[in-house]
């Protein structure tokens, strides 16, 4: 909340005018860059045949989770400060949470940031299993994965995401959501203002809970992956010498996307730990107020990178893009 606050939690973005301006800037830059990123990889998967398969299904998934943070999340952001500089005043439901009003922004926009995150780590959690497969069971992967199961597994990866980011509120009557003049972002926070945080807290260690368990995971599996293309890799140049061929190994692109869902598992990894180590910081007491700033927003960040890694590591895509 910024009205009393505002003074008291005078961040490194947001001390200075000169830090205003230059935040919002790089908000607004965000929303374009996460917009243009995420509608030209639909644009690519949607209108190329090549990419009508599982693994395309799932980057639609992550991109249209990625774009829902540009169209909602960050806007909001963006309009709170504007307002601030120009009216010399925040918001007025920026004063409250959402209990204390009928309506307030974040209700809808706390949860939104919340899910596409988790539907965000779930596509990549999936992401590495299609690859896994391909990769250790080329000749089985026709027959595990179909669009028709991916196509259920996305579903239930949405939904699941949505019923964990709306949960807190659900099963605490004491978690609500507030416009936070720490990381300028909604997030949940006590509904009581003033008091000691409770047991209540400890739901949202769920969250920290469920992203590592899911990322340790995909880290897990991705390192068995690399390990048997590294192997695949030895043995080529004997395949090669002896011309001796086998349908059992993997093909060039299982192993050049393999690396490329490996390369966004450690994007993600990184642009998460921080808001992981604020939320069980926060749960134990600490505010932490400049490290949440950064943390919420390297987090945002990281819905504009996906593009990018694909335009690097996958040729058909960079070729399909431009």
């Amino acid at each position: 909340m910024l009205d009393g606050a505002e003074a008291a939690h005078c961040t490194v973005c947001c001390c200075t005018r000169v830090n205003k301006i230059l935040m919002v800037l790089f908000m607004v830059l965000l929303i374009f860059a996460t917009l243009f990123g995420n509608l030209v990889t639909l644009a690519v998967v949607v209108g190329t045949k090549h990419f009508h398969t599982s693994q395309g299904y799932l980057k639609a998934s992550l991109a249209v989770a990625d774009l829902a943070v540009g169209i909602f999340v960050v806007p909001l952001s963006v309009y709170a400060e504007v307002y601030l500089m120009v009216a010399e005043s925040a918001p007025e439901w920026t004063s409250y949470n959402s209990q204390s009003v009928s309506f307030h922004p974040c209700t809808i926009i706390g949860p939104i940031f919340a899910g596409c995150t988790f539907v965000s780590i779930t596509t990549i959690f999936l992401l590495t299993i299609e690859r896994s497969i391909a990769v250790l069971r080329p000749l089985h992967k026709d027959s595990f994965i179909t669009r028709k199961r991916t196509t259920i597994l996305i579903f239930l990866s949405w939904v699941g995401s949505f019923l964990l980011a709306v949960s807190p509120m659900v099963f605490s009557s004491e978690i609500a959501l507030e416009y936070n003049s720490c990381s300028r972002m909604c997030n949940y926070a006590l509904g009581t203002i003033g008091e000691f945080p409770s047991q209540a807290w400890n739901i949202l260690l769920l969250f920290p809970a469920f992203d590592f368990t899911l990322l340790g995971g995909t880290v897990v599996i991705n390192i068995i992956s690399l390990s048997s293309i590294r192997q695949h890799s030895k043995h080529r140049k004997t395949l090669a010498e002896t011309e001796i061929q086998t349908t059992s190994n993997p093909t060039f692109s299982d192993i050049k996307a393999a690396k490329t869902i490996g390369t966004l598992t450690v994007a993600f990894t990184a642009s998460f730990t921080p808001i992981a180590v604020f939320v069980v910081g926060n749960v134990l007491g600490n505010e932490w107020c400049n490290f949440s700033f950064f943390a919420f927003w390297i987090l945002a960040t990281n819905s504009c990178w996906n593009v990018i890694i694909y335009s690097v590591r996958d040729q058909k895509f960079r070729l399909r893009a431009h």
